[in-house]
Order: C-alpha cells, then structure tokens, then sequence
C-alpha cells in the first residue's frame, strides 16, 4: 500500500522559514569565506571553520523545519535522533572540505569544481542521510533520476554561491547570492523529496525514534544560538567597519589572498583593480 505523502501540512510556513534559514547560514557563511581571503594565514582557518560550520547549520536547520511540514496520513513519523544528528555533522565537515579548498586555492578553475562539489554533495548528503534517520510504518524509495537532479541542483549552487565569495565583495553582492543559494538549497530539498514514495508495512504499530515536536528544541535553541552568535562575529568584526585588511603590503607573502584585487575593491567600493596588488606593491619607492 502506498501512502500519502504531504510536504506542506502547516501550508507555506515551514517553507518559508525555511527558506529564510537557509539564506541565514548561507549570508554569514559566505561573508566569513570572503573575510578569510583579507587576513593573514594564521587567521584564515578559523574565518573559513566559522563559515562552514553557519553554511552546514543553517542548511541542516533548513531541511529540519521543512520536514516539520512533512507527513504521511496513514502513519506517524518519527526520527532517530543519532542519525538526525550525525547529518549535521557530515553537513558541516564536507561543506567544510570545500570551502577550505576554495579558501585557500582560490575560486577559480579546478579549486572551485573541486570546492564546489565537495559542498554540493555535503548538502545533498546531510538531507538523505537526514531522510534515513526516519522511522514510519513503511519504507522509503527514490526515483533515482529526480534523486540525480537533486544533487546536480546542490553541487551547482554550492559552486556559484562560492565563485560569489571570490568575485565580489560587497554586501549586496553576499546578500543577493545568500538569496539564490538559500533559494537553490530549498529548491534541491523539494525535488529530493518529489524523488519520495512511501509504502506502508501491512502491520499497524507505532514507529521507534523521536517524533518531530522532541526534535524541535534542538533544531530551533541549538544552531539558531550558533549561527546568532556567528551573526554577532560577522556584524562587529573590524573589516566591516574599517573596510580594511589586516595585513600591510610589506606583511603580505606569509597570507597572500585568494583574489589579491579584492585589496583595491575593499579600499575603493564599487571599482576593480586593473591589475594585481603585487603590480601596485612594485611601484612603492624603495627605502634606503
């Protein structure tokens, strides 16, 4: 028998927080990706482990409020709460494979392939692996070809929401890519579960786990606290304000930027640099 399937029980309530999450994790994740391409080396490993663990957060707090919308009217669904939370964890690490890729080669060319389909398949992994952790009267299949374009759609907004973080600067510029990956994000979850069919064990009885509702303290105290506190970092972090690196040209060899005109753009918005900073460095007299 197979059961039917519900994705928008509260309506377009838990889409739309779930959207706004998503476009959350995402906005702080890509600021702290740009902020680690201006800071000395010593310092850019903990600006791209913040930004990893807010895109990871925000995109498995993301997939945890849309699956509150989701049920199945002829059984109750439950969740294993190792499993739910294992998905973060395998969220936040290879999301952070990429981004520390990108971070340090640069979001160009085979570091930004590479980034960013390490992350797409980090988003993509989080949500199955979330989707494993249920425990229904039945079993869960896929259609393996919407399940392909599930993962296609993540690996594709990963890439772009990373060549963003490498291209521009500006705060509208991470705003509007937090929109498309926020939007791209909900987009790969909704045809994930598009791919879902459930058929129902002929037996009746209650399934092990937790329910949703012993889910929701956690989905909403946990990293709604994490990524508050990493929206704090972000909002009073000095280049925000200063709009300046930390680092001077004669200290710049031991953490040259992955994108070494985003010096000229930090000091001059809304231009580009006609050439490298390590031109602009050679022309400074000399001191005897």
């Amino acid at each position: 028998m197979q059961g039917t399937v519900d994705g928008f029980s509260y309506g377009l309530v838990t889409p739309v927080v779930a959207f706004l999450m998503a476009c959350l994790g995402s906005a702080l994740g890509l600021r702290c990706t740009v902020r680690s391409m201006v800071v000395t080396r010593s310092w850019r490993a903990g600006w791209l482990a913040l930004g990893s663990a807010a895109i990871g957060s925000g995109v498995w707090t993301m997939h945890f409020i849309a699956m509150m919308g989701f049920t199945v009217r002829q059984t109750p669904i439950h969740y294993d709460r190792a499993i739910t939370f294992a998905s973060l964890a395998v969220a936040i690490l290879m999301v952070g494979v990429g981004v520390f890729i990108v971070g340090y080669r640069g979001a160009t060319g085979v570091a930004l392939f590479t980034g960013g389909t390490v992350t797409g398949l980090g988003i993509a992994s989080m949500h199955y692996l979330g989707m494993a952790g249920m425990r229904l009267n039945g079993v869960l299949e896929y259609n393996t070809l919407v399940v392909a374009v599930s993962v296609l759609v993540a690996v594709a907004a990963a890439t772009a929401a990373l060549w963003a973080a490498g291209r521009r600067r500006g705060f509208v510029w991470t705003v509007g890519a937090s929109l498309v990956m926020g939007l791209a994000v909900c987009v790969m979850h909704y045809t994930g579960m598009a791919a879902l069919t459930v058929h129902l064990h002929d037996s009746s009885g209650s399934p092990e786990g937790e329910s949703p509702a012993a889910l929701l303290a956690p989905l909403m105290i946990g990293p709604l606290v994490f990524l508050c506190l990493a929206g704090a970092v972000v909002l009073f972090d000095p280049l925000m304000i200063k709009g300046t690196p930390d680092w001077t040209p004669d200290e710049r060899k031991p953490g040259v930027p992955a994108h070494p005109e985003l010096v000229h753009s930090l000091h001059h918005p809304g231009t580009r640099s006609r050439r490298p900073v390590e031109h602009q460095a050679s022309r400074t007299p000399q001191r005897r």
